[in-house]
C-alpha cells in the first residue's frame, strides 16, 4: 500500500464519486479505479461500495479512513517540517487552538512571528472544545496545538503560562466597581452559557463551581462562541465567564471584568505529536516568552 493510494482513496471518499475524484486528481478514471483496487487487495477487503450514484464506505473502509487521513496528513506535516527546519526560514506552520486562545492570545503572537519569520506561512485551525482540539491534532491536522494542558497526551507538552477565567458584567452593573466577587454573591443572577465551557469532573465547569458554592446557575441564554457570550453579558443579558485575556484584549470594551474569589485559573501549553523542530520549536519558544499569560504554575480549575 502506498501514500498515493491512500490519497486517492480519500479523494474518492470526499467527492463520493470516482469521476469527480479523478478530475480532482488529474488522472483517468480507470487509473484511479486500478489504484483503489490495489489498495483494497493490500488491506484484504473492499473499502468502498460502488453504488449507481456514487460510493459509500464499507465497515472496513470506515475503520481504515482515520488511519489513512492520519498517514496523509503526517506526510504533509513531514514535508512542512523539512522545509521549515533550516532555522525556521521557510515552509508553512499549522497551528490548532480553541476559539478563546485564537481571539485573545494569538493575534499578537502571530504578528510577532510574522515580523521575525516572514518566510514561514501560518495556518490557523480553530476548534470549539479541547476534546476536538486534541482529537484533530492526533489526526495530524496541525503541527502544534495551543490550549489547556491535556490530561492524557503521549507527545511533548510545553507549559506556556496560566490564564485566569473571569466574570463579565455590564459596565453599569452594581458590581462593576469591584475587582473580585465571591461566586455565592451571584446565586440570584442569570447566566450566559457557552458551548465552549470546559468540563470539570464530568460536568460543565460553571455547574460544578456553582454547586460547590451552594446553588444551581439559572441560564438566560446559551451561545456557541465565548466572544458571543461576552457581548451578551456586556449588553446585560446575564453574567458570563471567559478567559481574561480574551475579554480585556479583544471583545470587552464596554463591560466590567471581575475576578472570582478565590480566582479561577488554568494552565495553557503548546503540545504536539512529535518533538518540535525548526519553525515549530521557534514558535513554541515564542509562545513561552510572549503574550498576556502569567508565567507561574497554578492548580487546575476545580
Amino acid at each position: 500500500m502506498s501514500l498515493r493510494q491512500m490519497e486517492y482513496f480519500l479523494a474518492v471518499v470526499e467527492e463520493s464519486s470516482f469521476t469527480r475524484a479523478a478530475e480532482l486528481l488529474h488522472v483517468t478514471q480507470p487509473a484511479l479505479s486500478h489504484q483503489i483496487k490495489s489498495l483494497e487487495r493490500a488491506v484484504g477487503g473492499a473499502l468502498l461500495e460502488r453504488l449507481p450514484r456514487g460510493v459509500r464506505l464499507t465497515p472496513m473502509g470506515r475503520a481504515f479512513l482515520p488511519h489513512a487521513e492520519r498517514s496523509v496528513r503526517s506526510a504533509a506535516q513531514a514535508r512542512r517540517a523539512a522545509r521549515a527546519a533550516a532555522g525556521a526560514e521557510g515552509g508553512e506552520l499549522h497551528i490548532a487552538t480553541v476559539h478563546a486562545v485564537a481571539v485573545g492570545i494569538l493575534p499578537d503572537i502571530f504578528a510577532r512571528w510574522r515580523a521575525a519569520h516572514p518566510a514561514v506561512g501560518l495556518v490557523l485551525h480553530e476548534y470549539a472544545t479541547t476534546e476536538a482540539l486534541e482529537e484533530q491534532l492526533e489526526r495530524g491536522v496541525a503541527d502544534l496545538a495551543v490550549g489547556p494542558v491535556p490530561a492524557h497526551w503521549e507527545g511533548p507538552v510545553v507549559p506556556i503560562g496560566t490564564e485566569e477565567v473571569v466574570l463579565v458584567v455590564p459596565f453599569d452593573d452594581r458590581l462593576a466597581g469591584r475587582t473580585s466577587v465571591r461566586l455565592d454573591e451571584l446565586a440570584d443572577r442569570p447566566w450566559v452559557r457557552c458551548a465552549m465551557e470546559p468540563v470539570v469532573h464530568g460536568r460543565p465547569f460553571l455547574d460544578h463551581a456553582c454547586a460547590l458554592a451552594g446553588f444551581v446557575p439559572r441560564t438566560a441564554v446559551r451561545t456557541e462562541h465565548t466572544s458571543t457570550a461576552v457581548r451578551m453579558a456586556a449588553a446585560g443579558v446575564g453574567v458570563a465567564t471567559a478567559p481574561a485575556h480574551m475579554v480585556r484584549g479583544a471583545v470587552g470594551e464596554d463591560c466590567a471584568v471581575l475576578s472570582v474569589d478565590p480566582p479561577w485559573r488554568r494552565q495553557l501549553a503548546v503540545f504536539s505529536r512529535v518533538e518540535p523542530t525548526g519553525a515549530a520549536a521557534a514558535f513554541t519558544e515564542l509562545m513561552g516568552t510572549a503574550g498576556p499569560l502569567t508565567r507561574t504554575a497554578v492548580p487546575p480549575l476545580r
